[in-house]
C-alpha cells in the first residue's frame, strides 16, 4: 500500500500545477512527505492583540485588531507603493505596500475587521508597518487569538507574490496535517525512544509547526535532530562496512629495497612521530587484504607528501604502480619536483602528466603506463583520461579531494580490475563534526605535528593607516635576502566591491619599490600556463623578491626563502583560506610573518576573523572556528556532495548530538549489522526509504 506521504504536492488542496511548480523550484518540495520536513526556522507569538496605541520600538511584533481604510496608490503614471490607514478604538498607524501592488489595491474592504501581524518601523517620527502580514478576522478561527506560538516559514519574493510566504504555507501545512496526521509513523524502536527520552515523531512534526506549548518545541527539535543524524550515521557506517567486508584489496605484505634505500640514504629530514604513526597506520591497512580508504590530515607543511612517498615506495616493492592526483597544474608540479627531488638518484621512473603536457610527450607516458615501466604517475585530472591505461594500478593519492567531482574520482581508482589503496590529503583540517559525516566512512590518520627546526609563523593585522609602516618592513626583509608575497581578492577593479585588486597593487608596489633595486613578479588565474610558470620559475630562483598574487598561491608553492605573506582585504577571505594562504611562508628556517591588511571598516564577522588568525596557528582549532561563523556549506566542497543538506541538524551547532547519534549507531550495528532484528524493523525500513531517495556521494570508493 501506498504511503500517503508519496503523494506528490500538487494533490494537496490549495496548491495546484502552479504552485506545485513554485514549491519545487523554490523550496525543492515535491510530496507531501518534502511538506512535512519543511521546518520553521523561529516562531512568533501570536497569543495577544495588541492596540494601536501600545505600539513601541521596545517590542519586535504586534498584532493588532481593526480596519483599513484610505488606501491610496501613491506615483504619477506607474504605482510605486501604496499607503493605507489601520484603526482601532485606541488610534490609527499606517501602512506600505512595496510589492503585489496589484492585488494589494482591491485586497481590502473598508467595513470588515482584520487581524495584523508585523515589524513597527518609524518615518517621518510615526510609525508605519511595511508590508504586514493581514488576514480577515474570524472569531471562531482558532489560530487568530487562540494559538500561542506560530512558526515562521522561509520563502521567496516568487513564492510570496503568490500566496505562499510564510502564513501560506503554514495554511498548506495544517491541511497536510488534518488530511494526513494520522498516517505520520514511528521510525524509531520503543527501547531507543525511551532510554534517550525523546517524544514520539509524530507528537515531534505536530509541535514544531504548530506548538501547543513553547517548552514542547525544544524537545521536538531535539527528536527531530537526533532521528536525522542517527539515520545519517547508521547509512555512513553501514556502507563503510559494505566496503570493507565486498571490496578485496591487493595485499603488500613485503617492505623491500625501495623503501629501505630511500629510508636510509635519502630522508630529507627525521620523521616526526606523528609522521611514524601515520606510515604504520596505513601499512597496516594495505596489509589486511581490504581496500583502504584513508584520509589524512594535516596542516600545511607538516609533511604529509613525504608519508604519501614513503607508501608509494611500499607499493613499488611489491610490485604495484603509484599516481597522485592533485586539482591544479602548479600544486601537481610541485608534488612532482618535490618528490622527484626526495628520490634523489634512486631508479625510480616517475612523470607529470597534466593538461598542458604536450602530445609528443603524452605517448611515451602512456605506453611505459601499460608496460609497467612507469612507476609513479602525478598529474591533475588528466589522470583520469580514457587513453591513461596502467599495467597494474595499486595505490592512488588525492590531494584536496574536495576538489575534484564524485565522478571524477571514481574513474581513477577504476583503473584497476582489483581496486587500488586509497589515500586521500587535505591541508585544511577538518571540523570533527564534519569529519564524522562528510568522511564518516573513511579511517582518519592525522600528522599533529611539525617537522623540526620551523619557527611559528608570526600573524599580524595591520589597518590601512599603517600601511607605510608594512612597506617599511617589507624593505627590510628584502635587504636580509627575504622574498615576499603580496595577495590581492581581485585581480582588476570590480564596479560593485571597494577592494583592494591586482592590477592597482601592482602599480604601487612598482611605484614603492622601484626596479631595478626591486624585482616583481605576477600571478593570476588569467594568465597563460606558460606565462604562470615563468613568473613561478623566477620566483622559486630567487630573481624577483615580491610575488603579487591573487588567492592561485594559495596551494602548491613552496619557496623556503619567502618569509612574509601580506593578505590585503584580510577581511574578506574565510578563515580556511586565511590558514591556507599563511601556510606558503615559514618553509624555512628563518622567522616568518603573515600581514593581514584590512579596511578601517569591518563588520563583526570580519573583526572576529582576523582575531582568530592572529590569535592560533592551530588548523584545527582555525577549522572549528571556521564551521562556527560559516556553516558547513562552503567548507571541504560539501556543496556539491548534497549530503549536508539537513532538514533541522545543524553540524556547526550539534556537535555533541552527532558524536552521541555516532556511539549510538555503531552500538546497534555491532549487536545487529543488517539490522535484521524485530526491534530494529522500523529503522531498516527508514533506512531503506532514505538510501532509496537520496544517494549517498560522501564515499571514497
Amino acid at each position: 500500500m501506498r504511503n500517503i506521504f508519496e503523494t506528490p504536492v500538487v494533490y494537496l488542496k490549495g496548491v495546484g500545477p502552479r504552485k506545485a511548480e513554485l514549491l519545487k523550484k523554490e523550496l525543492n518540495i515535491v510530496s507531501f512527505d518534502d511538506l512535512l520536513n519543511c521546518f520553521p526556522f523561529r516562531y512568533v507569538d501570536k497569543s495577544k492583540i495588541y492596540k494601536v496605541s501600545e505600539v513601541t520600538t521596545d517590542t519586535t511584533w504586534f498584532q493588532l485588531k481593526g480596519k483599513i481604510s484610505k488606501l491610496k496608490p501613491v506615483g504619477d503614471k506607474r504605482m510605486k507603493y501604496i499607503t493605507a490607514s489601520f484603526t482601532d478604538e485606541s488610534g490609527t498607524i499606517g501602512l506600505v505596500w512595496f510589492r503585489g501592488l496589484s492585488w494589494i489595491k482591491n485586497a481590502f474592504a473598508t467595513n470588515k475587521e482584520y487581524i495584523l501581524f508585523g515589524k513597527p518601523s518609524i518615518f517621518k517620527n510615526s510609525f508605519n508597518f511595511v508590508h504586514p502580514e493581514i488576514e480577515e478576522f474570524d472569531p471562531m478561527q482558532e489560530n487568530v487569538s487562540g494559538q500561542r506560538l506560530e512558526g515562521v516559514y522561509s520563502s521567496t519574493e516568487n513564492l510570496k507574490n503568490n500566496g505562499l510566504g510564510s502564513r501560506g504555507i503554514s495554511k498548506l501545512m495544517r491541511r497536510l496535517l488534518n488530511q494526513a496526521a494520522d498516517s505520520i509513523y514511528e521510525t524509531l524502536p520503543d527501547q531507543l525512544i525511551s532510554h534517550f527520552k525523546l517524544i514520539p515523531r509524530k507528537t515531534a512534526l505536530l509541535n514544531i509547526h504548530f506548538p501547543e506549548t513553547t517548552g514542547i518545541i525544544e524537545k521536538a527539535i531535539h527528536r527531530l535532530k537526533f532521528e536525522e543524524l542517527l539515520f545519517l550515521q547508521l547509512q555512513i557506517l553501514q556502507q563503510k562496512t559494505f566496503l570493507q567486508d565486498r571490496i578485496p584489496g591487493q595485499v603488500f605484505d613485503k617492505v623491500g629495497n625501495y623503501l629501505n634505500d630511500f629510508y636510509a640514504k635519502h630522508l630529507p629530514f627525521e620523521l616526526t612521530n606523528a609522521q611514524k604513526r601515520v606510515i604504520k597506520e596505513i601499512r597496516l591497512d594495505m596489509k589486511s587484504g581490504k581496500q583502504m580508504n584513508r584520509l589524512l590530515q594535516g596542516d600545511v607543511g607538516s609533511g604529509k607528501t613525504l608519508v604519501a612517498l614513503m607508501n608509494m615506495l611500499i607499493a613499488l616493492d611489491n610490485g604495484f604502480q603509484c599516481c597522485l592526483m592533485a586539482p591544479t597544474e602548479i600544486l601537481a608540479t610541485q608534488h612532482f619536483n618535490s618528490i622527484k627531488k626526495m628520490l634523489g638518484k634512486m631508479d625510480v621512473r616517475i612523470a607529470l602528466l597534466t593538461g598542458s603536457t604536450k602530445k609528443a610527450a603524452r605517448k611515451p607516458i602512456h605506453a611505459e603506463l601499460l608496460d609497467g615501466s612507469l612507476q609513479i604517475l602525478i598529474g591533475t585530472h588528466a589522470l583520469i583520461e580514457e587513453t591513461v591505461r596502467f599495467k597494474n594500478l595499486g595505490f592512488v593519492v588525492i590531494d584536496e579531494q574536495h576538489r575534484f567531482g564524485v565522478a571524477q574520482r571514481a574513474k581513477l581508482w577504476k583503473k584497476n580490475t582489483t581496486p587500488p589503496h586509497v589515500l586521500v590529503m587535505t591541508a585544511t583540517p577538518i571540523p570533527r563534526t564534519l569529519a564524522m559525516t562528510l568522511y564518516g566512512n573513511l579511517d582518519v590518520s592525522i600528522i599533529d605535528e611539525m617537522p623540526p627546526g620551523r619557527k611559528a609563523i608570526k600573524t599580524l593585522h595591520f589597518w590601512e593607516t599603517k600601511r607605510l609602516r608594512v612597506i617599511g618592513f617589507i624593505r627590510e626583509q628584502i635587504k636580509q635576502g627575504r622574498q615576499i608575497y603580496i595577495v590581492y581578492p581581485l585581480i582588476k577593479e570590480s564596479e560593485k566591491l571597494d577592494l583592494k585588486n591586482l592590477n592597482d597593487g601592482f602599480e604601487n608596489i612598482i611605484r614603492d619599490f622601484p626596479l631595478p633595486e626591486y624585482q616583481v613578479s605576477v600571478l593570476h588565474g588569467r594568465m597563460k600556463p606558460e606565462d604562470k610558470d615563468f613568473e613561478m620559475k623566477r620566483f622559486v630562483e630567487g630573481k624577483t623578491d615580491i610575488m603579487v598574487s591573487t588567492t592561485v598561491i594559495e596551494v602548491g608553492v613552496d619557496v623556503s626563502n619567502a618569509s612574509v605573506m601580506i593578505i590585503e582585504n584580510a577581511e574578506r577571505f574565510g578563515l580556511s583560506q586565511l590558514h591556507q594562504l599563511r601556510g606558503r611562508v615559514g618553509r624555512g628556517a628563518e622567522q616568518s610573518y603573515c600581514i593581514l591588511m584590512s579596511g578601517n571598516k569591518l563588520s563583526a564577522e570580519g573583526r572576529k576573523r582576523l582575531e582568530i588568525m592572529v590569535k592560533t596557528n592551530d588548523g584545527f582549532e582555525i577549522s572549528e572556528a571556521d564551521l562556527q561563523l560559516r556553516g558547513p556549506g562552503d567548507i571541504q566542497g560539501t556543496k556539491q556532495s548534497g549530503l549536508l543538506d539537513f532538514k533541522i541538524a545543524n553540524l556547526a551547532k550539534d556537535g555533541e548530538l552527532i558524536a552521541k547519534t555516532r556511539r549510538v549507531a555503531e552500538h546497534i550495528l555491532s549487536k545487529d549489522p543488517k539490522l535484521s532484528a524485530v526491534e530494529n524493523k522500523l529503522m531498516k525500513q527508514q533506512l531503506l526509504k532514505i538510501q532509496k531517495e537520496k544517494t549517498y556521494f560522501g564515499r571514497i570508493s
